[in-house]
């Protein structure tokens, strides 16, 4: 799941949450709670009034309007912001789901919050950059920045004070009964607490600094999500306070482990069981806050209570005026921690003095402070997540080698090279394997002295990335290696530059893509000396090149030695590392070039398909759909009764079954143990065969005007058959899932009207992968 885009908080990932906006494309939409600009029966009225003005039926020379013609209602997108926050809201809803396993509940508890901090860094503080810079132009919808912010406020009240309900009132108990306790202070008993003291004294309290607030010390720099007690001490000579500010180190454990008879310990040595004893945590801050007497020997300590700042953390860099992007980007991520303020929150009972204090010293006005309840910042909630209790959590599941690639599964790899010549193999991860598929396809490209030349995306990757492995080995065995680095992947822009350089290092053609451009696409284009000439073996993914991301995002990776795209391929990465731009491709779509036209371009072909009696449909599954001209290209498909099925995880600014408008547009959502992240795009094309693609590709601006994004064509029938059935599985009735209402909120459907559980989709599909296993045994 739940760009920290996760849903875990990785799932960002790429996350729900989109670049910083610019000029023209603050992707605002409404300001109504609900999504919804307008009423939908007003929509509705409006369609309707345009109807009648052209006629009904045919025009007056006997022929029918054309739906392209028709001009389509104003309000008719959804506010891109509150969407996203309807999102975060359905990975809250996880959380409380009782049917979830209770460590997972807890995970998506986690995933919340963190989503929610990228939010805030991001889009909320984007628009707060807007309004200061003066840029503050309204968005397609017509509503301003400071509308979408007061909306943003409200919503994100509401949600933060039930996200921190559900954990006090429901998971925390609930995790109690299993016998893993979240203690305050005072539920420890007094031998507990003395050892408690003993283990402050020589792991906590070295550590730490207290910051004094008075004339000869200015108020301190609070770094961003940085947890902090805000500390008043009380001179008893003279009786005056002072005010101080001590952080809970971060590289500190944010909750540590008490056994049975109270002795610290690592998080990863707790019991396996109820039965093997007690699992009991203590916040770091409690136990810090209970000892604040040795940080101020002498003062007497009269309240201290948590605090935490949320800052604007997007990055600013000038490509043309930068002579190296790599200096550059360094320099902006030193600026990045001492950004402006966009959010506080504070423990419920703060004082009023303290609070005006913050609020003053931190620069925040009052609809940006968050009073919640202790405890502040439940992304810590991940370590508890990660205890050894597999009652507790989703049954393991081990990822399979996609069949085309092993007909048994086998302890020895399969010659990549040879069954791609067999026939295009489809990837689905995380069902099948990203290690046994194109992790092995880059190892074994790597050892092949047959292998020339590879050439490389990379967009996010693991630290100890074997694909990083691959490329170096590749290089020093004297092959041609190009790697396209997108370092500026927000939030992972260091660890990017630190492997770039290890890339460079090794010999390895580091380009950092075209100026003014991401490259986002997922591509992998290996050149192989064969006795009948050179062959290209290529991979074309809808996700990252991360072995861990991988066992936890839903992807579609599609590996082939098609010569037209082996042709396609090369002339892209000819185009990212050098000049070529009259490139021409056969089975891709590129943006910002050709994406949205083509896919423009298809919807209207669905609707000239219909008129002439053919079978039309348009299938789509993607993260986030954002896009104005695509969303009119579809509403005018639904108004010309062509079906339109959409699949989104986040961000929807689409509005479905609006009389006149959508009726004939479904919007599902699904959720679930792993984060939806494969991106489809399916017509029904000719009757010979539906038109489907997959790719790297959001419908956001960001994606199809300011990215290098890539869609590339599936052209085997069975692969074809594969997709479009697993589409129809997400939007059908007996799945699980969330429907998009006309009035623009989301409607979670899980059971029957018997109280049967609905499908599971994700179940299914591992469902499936172990039945093929357990086949070839």
């Amino acid at each position: 799941m739940p760009e920290s885009e996760v849903t875990s908080p990785s799932h960002l990932d790429d996350a729900p949450v989109d670049e910083a906006p610019e000029p023209g494309d603050d992707g605002v939409d409404t300001v109504a709670l609900t999504g919804a600009a307008t009423p939908p029966e007003d929509v509705a009225e409006e369609v309707a009034e345009q109807t009648d003005e052209l006629g009904e039926g045919a025009g007056e020379d006997g022929r029918e309007p054309d739906p392209l013609d028709v001009e389509l209602p104003e309000g008719r997108f959804a506010d891109r912001e509150v969407s996203w926050l309807a999102f975060n809201q359905r990975v809250l809803e996880q959380a409380q789901d009782t049917t979830q396993p209770l460590l997972e509940r807890a995970w998506f508890l986690s995933i919340f919050a963190s989503n929610l901090d990228e939010f805030f860094m991001v889009r909320v503080a984007g628009l707060k950059r807007r309004i200061a810079t003066g840029l503050a132009v309204p968005a397609a919808s017509g509503l301003s920045p400071r509308q979408v912010l007061e909306a943003i406020s409200v919503r994100a009240h509401e949600l933060m004070e039930e996200h921190a309900r559900t954990f006090a009132e429901d998971i925390q108990p609930a995790l109690a009964d299993e016998g893993i306790e979240i203690l305050h202070w005072a539920d420890l008993a007094e031998s507990e607490q003395l050892r408690l003291r003993k283990y402050f004294r020589k792991q906590i309290f070295p550590v730490l600094t207290p910051l004094a607030v008075d004339p000869a010390h200015p108020f301190p720099y609070i770094s961003g999500l940085s947890l902090n007690l805000a500390v008043v001490a009380r001179n008893p000579s003279s009786g005056k306070e002072h005010f101080a500010r001590v952080k809970v180190p971060p590289l500190l454990p944010r909750f540590i482990a008490v056994d049975a008879a109270g002795r610290p310990h690592r998080p990863e040595e707790t019991p396996s069981s109820r039965e093997d004893g007690r699992t009991a945590f203590v916040p770091l801050e409690e136990i810090i806050g209970e000892h604040l007497d040795y940080l101020f020997p002498g003062m007497e300590i009269v309240e201290h209570h948590t605090f935490r700042v949320t800052r604007n953390e997007d990055l600013e860099v000038e490509e043309d005026d930068a002579e190296n992007l790599l200096q550059a980007l360094e320099k902006e991520l030193m600026r990045r921690r001492f950004g402006p303020a966009v959010r506080l929150e504070l423990a419920q009972g703060i004082s009023a003095h303290v609070r005006d204090l913050l609020i003053r010293e931190l620069g925040v006005v009052e609809h940006e402070v968050y009073e919640l309840p202790s405890l502040l910042d439940l992304t810590g909630l991940e370590v508890i997540h990660e205890l050894d209790r597999p009652e507790l959590k989703y049954p393991k599941f081990v990822p399979v080698t996609a069949h085309p690639l092993a007909e048994v599964e086998s302890a020895q790899p399969t010659n990549i090279f040879e069954a791609i010549r067999r026939r295009d193999v489809l990837l689905h991860h995380p069902y099948d394997s990203f290690s046994t598929s194109v992790q092995e396809f880059l190892a074994q490209a790597a050892a092949d002295p047959k292998v020339l030349a590879i050439k490389q995306t990379l967009y996010r990757t693991s630290g100890d990335s074997p694909i990083v492995d691959a490329l170096i080995d590749a290089a020093e065995a004297g092959k041609q290696v190009l790697a396209i680095v997108e370092i500026k992947a927000r939030f992972d822009e260091q660890a990017n530059i630190s492997w770039a350089r290890k890339l460079e290092e090794a010999g390895v053609h580091v380009v950092y893509g075209i100026v003014g451009l991401k490259t986002h696409c997922k591509l992998s284009l290996v050149v192989r000396n064969e006795k009948d000439g050179l062959r290209r073996y290529c991979h074309v993914g809808t996700g990252n090149y991360n072995p861990k991301t991988a066992r936890g995002y839903e992807d579609l990776g599609l590996l082939t030695c098609d010569p037209d795209v082996g042709q396609d391929l090369t002339r892209l990465f000819n185009q990212l590392s050098g000049y070529a731009p009259r490139s021409r491709f056969r089975r891709l779509l590129v943006a910002p070039r050709s994406i949205r036209p083509g896919l423009v371009d298809r919807i209207e072909r669905e609707i000239a398909g219909h008129r002439a009696g053919r079978p039309a449909w348009i299938k789509i599954k993607v993260n986030s759909i954002v896009d104005e001209t695509v969303i009119d290209a579809l509403y005018r498909a639904s108004q010309a009764g062509v079906q339109v099925d959409v699949v989104v995880r986040g961000i929807c600014a689409l509005r479905a079954g609006i009389p006149g408008l959508s009726e004939n547009i479904r919007v599902r959502s699904i959720l679930g143990r792993f984060l939806e992240h494969a991106r489809v795009f399916a017509f029904a094309g000719d009757e010979e065969l539906p038109d489907v693609w997959i790719g790297s590709a959001d419908l956001m601006h960001r994606n199809l005007d300011r990215r290098v994004e890539v869609l590339v064509q599936i052209v085997d029938r069975e692969q074809v058959e594969f997709l479009t059935d697993l589409l129809d599985r997400c939007v059908a009735p007996t799945t699980s899932s969330w429907h998009l209402l006309p009035d623009g909120t989301w409607e979670r459907h899980q059971v029957t009207e018997d109280g049967t559980p609905l499908e599971d989709v994700q179940e299914l599909l591992i469902a499936r992968a172990r039945r093929r296993v357990a086949a070839s045994r």
